[in-house]
């Protein structure tokens, strides 16, 4: 993200799960976040690709136990860390080049969570987020394993909580709260 050129700044899973057709409705809510900014190059904001809207069809097709895990982190990502953000762990999020420079600068988890504590970082700012439902299909050979991947994820995700509740995490954005 740091050497990214574009104003507009896509990251995408590896596995090609959300289809870069998608792109376009992304770019479009992002503009319309940033609306009202003269310089684009100074606007911020985050478009979340969301499969929230999938959710229904998926739990006719998951085991009760995959479920469970799902809707349970769910809630954790709610309660320790994103309130406003459906599906924070699909891979195709798009930001401005300011707003990926502020909140990639102060990550610490590079594990599954990271995208948590990203929009943590981000909601923390006052950095406007939003979700537009986007095309996925699960890919075979995924790396996450649903007990230790929710187990690591969990405690992730209460660490982004504690960390930045006490202050042995800070957010290095702090500057933009300055300037406004």
């Amino acid at each position: 993200m740091f050497r990214a050129r574009g104003k507009y700044l896509l990251f995408a899973d590896a596995d090609g799960a959300t289809k870069f057709s998608d792109y376009e409705k992304l770019e479009e809510l992002l503009l319309t976040i940033c609306e009202g900014t003269e310089d684009i190059s100074e606007a911020l904001g985050i478009v979340c690709g969301s499969r929230a809207h999938m959710e229904k069809e998926s739990i006719v097709s998951r085991s009760l136990f995959r479920t469970i895990l799902m809707k349970g982190f769910h809630m954790v990502v709610y309660i320790f860390a994103v309130k406003n953000v459906k599906d924070t762990q699909c891979g195709f999020k798009i930001l401005t080049r300011r707003t990926a420079r502020l909140v990639f600068n102060s990550l610490h988890v590079e594990r599954w969570a990271f995208d948590v504590e990203m929009l943590f970082i981000a909601q923390s700012l006052d950095i406007p987020i939003d979700e537009v439902p986007v095309n996925w299909t699960e890919i075979e050979g995924s790396k996450v394993t649903p007990i230790v991947s929710w187990v690591q994820m969990g405690i992730d995700i209460f660490m982004i909580w504690l960390k930045y509740t006490t202050g042995s995490w800070r957010v290095r954005g702090d500057m933009l709260r300055a300037e406004n």
